[in-house]
C-alpha cells in the first residue's frame, strides 16, 4: 500500500528542537522529489522545504533557513525534517508530500492539488 505518515510533532519551547518523520510505505524515494508544508491556524498552506530524487537538490523557505534541514533514508523509506531553534511562527500542522519527477531534476513548491500522495499531518506547536 502507498501511504505516508508523519510523526515527531509535539509541543516545543521556543529554541528548541523537534525532528519530524515522514514513512513513505510502498514508495521507493528515488523516484519522487519530497516535500514538506506546514499550515498555521488561519492561514494558507505553506511550502517550508523540498528534497529532489537525487537528495542532491533542497529547497527552503525563507523563514526556515539556516534551521531547518530536510533528509531521507531510501533504505527505510523515510523522510525527516530536523527542526532547530523553534519560535512561535513555526507552530502548525506539518504535512509531507511526494511528487513523482525523473531523476536528478530538481524540486519546487507545487499547488497542493499538484501531489498525488499526502500524509495526514503532524502538530508542532511552539510555545512557553
Amino acid at each position: 500500500q502507498f501511504e505516508l505518515v508523519e510523526s515527531g510533532g509535539g509541543l516545543v519551547q521556543p529554541g528548541g528542537s523537534l525532528r519530524l518523520s515522514c514513512e513513505a510505505d510502498g514508495f521507493v524515494l528515488d523516484y519522487y522529489a519530497i516535500s514538506w508544508f506546514r499550515q498555521a491556524p488561519g492561514k494558507e498552506l505553506e511550502g517550508v522545504s523540498c528534497l529532489s530524487t537525487s537528495g542532491l537538490f533542497t529547497k527552503y523557505t525563507d523563514a526556515v533557513k539556516g534551521r531547518f534541514t530536510i533528509s531521507r533514508d531510501i533504505s527505510k523509506a523515510m523522510a525527516y525534517l530536523q527542526m532547530n531553534n523553534l519560535n512561535s511562527e513555526d507552530t502548525g500542522v506539518y504535512y509531507c508530500a511526494l511528487e513523482a519527477r525523473a531523476y536528478g531534476s530538481s524540486c519546487e513548491f507545487l499547488k497542493r492539488e499538484e501531489y498525488p500522495f499526502w500524509g495526514r499531518g503532524t502538530q508542532v506547536t511552539v510555545s512557553s
